[in-house]
């Protein structure tokens, strides 16, 4: 018999699966709301504007990467901050929430595996929806591309990518998917809703991106799904977004 233990040895202790408290589905709601980074980053340019003296715009009237990039990592931060709290006011961990029972070097080094698989195909769906479908290609230069013209500002706004992309967005996309899952009809209606409005948020880069990263959204959101850990996903997010910073201000670099 596996149970039986020699007199005097020590016994492992039980792994056991902690189950979060029931959530009421309106507190589900909130939270989700409050985590979407809708209103976070409202309020965070807000007071930014007021309360700083960075001038918001740059020479050519736009908003300039300097305001752009405090208030990204200022609302990675308070994102952060809300989950973690509301994970402790439900009695939840947020390592069993974001890593479960995976080993994190193994998922950090499968996400990366990942990453030269997730270009090709993200490049040859982008290829394929110009050709088939030229209309979809609604925006002709990412908007994103004015903050990489110099590589100081590629590194800049790559660490900006890094941590608001790769890291807050998956953390949204796992907290988010966690409360479908308890309270609000499951984890594929999660997926259904969070990849619609992943997409739908990315409209500024075009139809034609907002289709292809809208299904980057699914791809990263099954990971979590399928891995109970947002580590994979977390780690493919954030090299796919340097790998696409990385391109732009070497093209740029090369007089592209």
């Amino acid at each position: 018999d596996s149970n039986l233990a020699l007199p005097g040895a020590p016994v492992a202790a039980p792994i056991v699966a902690v189950r979060a408290r029931p959530l009421a589905k309106w507190l589900a709601i909130l939270e989700v709301l409050a985590v979407s980074g809708i209103p976070t980053q409202l309020l965070v340019f807000l007071v930014l504007w007021w309360l700083s003296n960075i001038n918001p715009f740059d020479e050519a009237g736009q908003l300039s990467l300097e305001f752009v990039a405090i208030g990204l990592l200022l609302d990675t931060a308070l994102i952060a901050l809300m989950i973690r709290v509301f994970l402790a006011l439900n009695g939840e961990d947020s390592r069993d929430v974001f890593i479960g029972q995976r080993r994190v070097l193994g998922e950090v080094l499968r996400g990366l595996a990942w990453l030269p698989v997730v270009l090709i195909v993200v490049t040859a769906l982008a290829l394929a929806m110009r050709a088939i479908l030229p209309g979809l290609h609604t925006v002709e230069e990412n908007p994103y591309a004015r903050f990489m013209q110099t590589p100081v500002e590629g590194v800049v706004f790559g660490i900006v990518v890094i941590l608001s992309g790769g890291v807050k967005e998956e953390l949204q996309r796992g907290f988010i998917l966690s409360r479908f899952e308890q309270s609000l009809g499951g984890m594929r209606l999660g997926l259904i809703i969070t990849t619609l409005v992943f997409g739908l948020l990315h409209l500024p880069q075009g139809a034609d991106g907002a289709i292809v990263i809208g299904l980057l959204g699914l791809f990263w959101g099954l990971l979590y799904a399928k891995r109970r850990s947002a580590v994979r996903a977390m780690t493919n997010h954030a090299g796919f977004d340097s790998a696409q910073v990385l391109q732009y201000v070497l093209v740029k670099a090369l007089g592209g």
